[in-house]
């Protein structure tokens, strides 16, 4: 289960940064981002320590506000966040056909929810202890009933060819600094003829880069969600195919939801089932962070974390037809 209390978020601030240096990470992060004078050529130069620095600085309030699952789903009504978020992941296995003995990676697994969920729902065992690793960055690569953890960049993984029988990744690619060179690294180590199945963060055909306001909009996401650019569907399917993939399945999920995947988020909209990440909640949540770093039992800084993360909130429910979070891809190697 996630930790989920005010003193576990409290407590989980900075990961595995020293609780005194978590105000300079966060200055740090910042100044990656175009909000605070950063650019795309800076953050992709730098994506090891700015996606790290990112998920160190957020995943105690991922786990306090949303669980262990760190991504969006077409949501049905009637349904919960949690329900739709599960579903979308047994769909997500149901596409890899995963069979017992096989080899499947998980391209950022973070604190291991989705991984942990797709192993349960094919009948495997654990793919992971109960000793999960808080703070653990997106830019990792984690094994799914393999029954071992490794902690390596996706960019350039130590292993050999043709190792796995499917791989898979939910909203983690997208911190890639060049996504050719990351499918391309996925279509290595996949056996031949077998399948990857990803969900992307990608731009839709809405935005529209000579607006300002739209790359108000982007470069605020960027900064809430540890990004070092929002590339396009097309630029994503494109790479693919340079990559060696055959591309068998492609679409934006969010397009024919039956509710807006950015519904959690909207001020406007108030849920019971999710109650944390409405307006009440986020009101109620800052309050709490603000006493608890002037008690000192919240690492300075802490705040601002929970500032930007608010900020990109809102930005994604602004440019919620602009940025999709949900392009589902399947394809062979």
């Amino acid at each position: 289960m996630s930790k989920s209390g005010a003193l576990d978020l409290a407590s989980g601030v900075g990961g595995k940064i020293e609780k005194k240096q978590v105000l300079s990470a966060v200055q740090k992060y910042e100044k990656y981002h175009v909000c605070h004078g950063g650019d795309e050529d800076e953050r992709k130069a730098n994506y090891t320590d700015m996606v790290n620095k990112y998920y160190d600085l957020v995943t105690s309030f991922y786990e306090y506000g949303w669980g262990e699952s760190f991504h969006f789903a077409p949501r049905n009504k009637g349904e919960s966040l949690r329900e739709s978020i599960k579903r979308h992941e047994h769909f997500l296995a149901l596409q890899l056909g995963l069979k017992k003995g096989q080899k499947v990676l998980d391209v950022g697994c973070g604190i291991g929810g989705p991984m942990r969920e797709i192993a349960r729902f094919r009948g495997k065992q654990q793919c992971l202890s109960n000793n999960k690793r808080r703070g653990t960055s997106y830019m990792t690569a984690n094994f799914l009933c393999f029954r071992q953890l490794c902690n390596v960049d996706f960019m350039k993984m130590p292993f050999a060819d043709n190792t796995f029988d499917g791989i898979f990744a939910i909203e983690a690619t997208c911190h890639a600094p060049n996504v050719f060179d990351c499918y391309a690294e996925i279509f290595r180590v996949l056996k031949p003829g077998q399948c990857f199945a990803a969900y992307e963060w990608c731009i839709t055909d809405y935005f529209d880069p000579t607006n300002q306001e739209h790359q108000r909009i982007k470069a605020e996401v960027e900064l809430g969600n540890g990004l070092p650019d929002i590339r396009s569907m097309g630029e994503c399917l494109e790479a693919l195919k340079l990559a060696g993939f055959e591309v068998i399945c492609e679409k934006d999920a969010a397009a024919d939801s039956p509710l807006p995947w950015y519904l959690p988020l909207d001020k406007n909209h108030f849920s019971l089932n999710n109650f944390r990440v409405t307006a009440c909640g986020r009101f109620i949540t800052r309050n709490m962070v603000k006493i608890l770093e002037f008690l000192g039992l919240a690492p300075e800084g802490s705040q601002r974390v929970q500032a930007f993360l608010e900020q990109a909130a809102d930005a994604l429910v602004e440019g919620g037809r602009r940025v999709t979070t949900l392009h589902f891809i399947s394809c062979l190697s």
